[in-house]
Order: structure tokens, then C-alpha cells, then sequence
């Protein structure tokens, strides 16, 4: 074991001993500060220790091409001080290595919903398009607070809305939940724990009137796509959604019973939802396509729609309901339920609500009926 005073001249002309491929030469004054000199010419700083369980260790320092001779003397006294106090740099170093970056907890997180949840479309597009390009190469360890708090914040200034906005940082915050479960190193401490959080509102409830519905309807049955009426009269008499309504297959209808069988709703539980006489009539006039088990398919390709955009689209300009969307047809549904002296209980279990407060947005117009109710009395009185 060699022993040198490792200064700029020693450094610049160490030899490496005949006959060996590389000599390692111990500074005189730093425990563990070693030169490697091999053959080939190169030469490397490293700091050689014990750990705490006796075993001999290394911590390369840099190459003498790469760092100063002075910041390396620094590097190892930190290092060999570090020593003393009953660290081990080495460990450190295997640990940092084995911090993933988020792209890799990210897959990880795209796998779980994938087996696991119905809005793996949502949460795949959510990481491709906004959180992969901005975390995807970071790190987890050095995605910090702040820095997810200033994304987010940058997120809403450029016009995200804060549902939107909500969906990333939620989803963002899953990754690390997921991946701490599996006790992945570094992700045992959430970026996205305890970042303020104003009250989301994004209800956007329209009602149609029975005019406007009439609109539609009439608009619908002069689509270039034949199917959008039927699709369009279901969901007004059924309030269901339309993903659901696209998806549903005949052997799940029973027109004895009048009652469609909806096998895996939003909630993730099976739901039946009562078929009114103007729906039934509905289901009836739908066109049988022969081996086709689709209640109301695409007739060109005998699948469900992927999507119906162009002929609503089309359909809302003739009926002059600028801005309607599909899902407003579910509101809708209720509205005139809940106009006619439906109770919100019942509207609710049609609707297929998991509880009753989301049946409460329509409480509002539950307390118009009871008006008409008292004012009719009023005038009764008076008269």
C-alpha cells in the first residue's frame, strides 16, 4: 500500500508500478484519499473506508482530468468526516442511483389504472399531455412543493380550467401514492401533499324547456346520422349517459318488465333504469341489425359509436341551442322529472346518483314545483 503526499507535482508525474495494471497510492495525510494510477495513463480520486459493519468500501471522487486536486482533497476530508459520524457516502450514492425519474413511476401508475380503473383514458392523457412533458425527466426526489405549486399555478394563468387543473395535480400526486406503496426510494414524500386548494364549482347544469326539447327533437330527426334521434330521445326520457346508452346491447333490455339493465355504471355497480311508455316506443322502432348486439350502433361499421360530435353538433346549430352539450341531456331528464312532483329520492335512482347529494343540484327546482304549489293555493283562497 503505497503511501505519497498527493500534491500537483506527485499527481503529475505518479507512476503506475511495472508489471501491475493499475497502483494505488495512499495520501499521507487524508485516511482513505487514493490516486489510482493505471497503465493505460488515466488516474482517478477515491475516498477508501469502512463501514460501520467493518466492510471495506470506495467513493469515487472524479477523474484528475475532471476535478481540481484541490476540490478533491476538500471532497474527501467531507467525505472521511462524514465517515467518522457513521455515514456511509457509498450507500448514498447507490440510493441516489436508484431514485427513478417520474416517467418510470409514471408507467408504473399507467399500469395500475389500466387493470384497475374505468378513466385510464383520462389519466393516460393527463400524464402524456401535460404532466410527463414537464416531470417525465425530473427526478422524483427533486419535484419539490413549491415547484408543483408554481406548475399548477402556471396551468391556470394560461386558461386551464380548474377542473382541469385539479385532474393533474390529483393524478400527479397518485403517481407517488402508488409507487410509496411499493416502496419505491424517494417517493415516500408526496409533492402534492398540502398545496392549498380553493373550492371547485364547475357545476354547469342547462335545463331544456319542453320547447327547446321539441327543437331538438325535430333537429335529431333530420340528421344525416339516423341513429342520433333515437340516441338523442333515450337519453332525454332515460337520463342516462351516453356512454352508457352507446355501450348497451339488446339481451339487456326487457320490454315486459320495461326495464334496461345497465351492467357497469360510473359508480361501478350495476343499475336498472325504468323505460317510460315514450321510451319503450323508442326502443321498438330502433332497426335490428343481424348479429349485431348493439342497441343503437354505428350502421356503417355495427359498433358503438366512438362518437357522435359532428351530428350534434350539426343538429344543435338547425335547433338554435348554441353551446347545449349531450351531457345536458341528462339534466335535463331530471328537470322535467323533478317539474312534474318527482321526489329527489326517486330522480336519484334513476339517474343512478352513488348518494344523495348529487341529487341535491336539482333541489332548486324540487322548491319551484312546491311554489307553483302554494301559489296555486294562494289563489284559490282569493278567488
Amino acid at each position: 500500500m503505497p503511501k505519497a503526499k498527493l500534491d500537483h507535482a506527485f499527481v503529475s508525474t505518479a507512476p503506475c508500478e511495472p508489471g501491475k495494471a493499475k497502483t494505488d497510492w495512499y495520501d499521507d495525510t487524508i485516511p482513505g484519499f487514493v490516486l489510482e494510477r493505471r497503465k493505460s495513463g488515466g488516474m482517478t480520486y477515491y475516498l477508501r473506508y469502512q463501514d460501520q459493519a467493518g466492510r471495506q468500501k470506495q467513493h469515487k471522487i472524479g477523474g484528475v482530468k475532471d476535478i481540481k486536486l484541490a476540490d478533491a482533497r476538500k471532497k474527501a476530508q467531507q467525505l472521511r468526516a462524514e465517515v467518522v459520524m457513521g455515514g456511509d457516502p457509498r450507500a448514498k450514492k447507490v440510493l441516489a442511483k436508484a431514485i427513478p425519474l417520474y416517467s418510470e413511476i409514471a408507467a408504473k401508475h399507467l399500469a395500475f389504472a389500466k387493470l384497475h380503473l374505468r378513466s385510464y383514458d383520462t389519466v393516460e392523457m393527463c400524464l402524456r399531455v401535460h404532466i410527463l412533458p414537464k416531470w417525465g425527466r425530473m427526478r422524483v426526489t427533486d419535484i419539490d412543493r413549491n415547484a408543483v405549486a408554481q406548475w399548477l399555478s402556471d396551468k391556470r394563468a394560461a386558461g386551464a380550467a380548474a377542473a382541469s387543473v385539479e385532474k393533474m395535480r390529483v393524478i400527479l400526486g397518485r403517481s407517488f401514492e402508488l409507487a410509496a406503496q411499493e416502496g419505491v426510494p424517494g417517493c415516500d414524500k408526496n409533492p402534492t401533499r398540502g398545496l392549498p386548494r380553493k373550492p371547485l364549482n364547475n357545476a354547469r347544469e342547462r335545463f331544456l324547456s319542453a320547447e327547446e326539447a321539441a327543437r331538438l327533437r325535430s333537429a335529431v330527426a333530420a340528421s344525416k346520422n339516423p341513429q342520433l334521434q333515437h340516441i338523442v330521445g333515450l337519453l332525454l326520457l332515460t337520463g342516462a349517459r351516453m356512454r352508457e346508452l352507446l355501450d348497451a346491447k339488446w339481451e339487456h333490455v326487457d320490454v315486459e318488465r320495461r326495464s334496461w339493465l345497465i351492467p357497469t355504471s360510473k359508480t361501478g355497480k350495476a343499475r336498472h333504469v325504468p323505460l317510460s311508455t315514450a321510451a319503450l316506443a323508442i326502443v321498438e322502432a330502433l332497426p335490428h341489425f343481424k348479429g349485431c348486439p348493439w342497441l343503437v350502433p354505428n350502421p356503417d361499421t355495427l359498433k358503438p359509436f366512438v362518437s357522435i360530435k359532428h351530428g350534434w353538433q350539426q343538429a344543435i346549430r338547425t335547433a338554435k341551442l348554441p353551446g347545449l352539450r349531450i351531457h345536458d341531456l341528462r339534466h335535463s331528464a331530471a328537470s322535467f322529472m323533478v317539474n312534474s312532483g318527482v321526489d329527489l329520492f326517486a330522480v336519484g335512482k334513476v339517474l343512478g346518483h352513488a348518494s344523495y347529494q348529487s341529487t341535491q343540484r336539482y333541489s332548486h327546482l324540487a322548491n319551484d314545483t312546491l311554489l307553483a304549489a302554494v301559489e296555486a293555493g294562494a289563489a284559490k283562497q282569493v278567488a
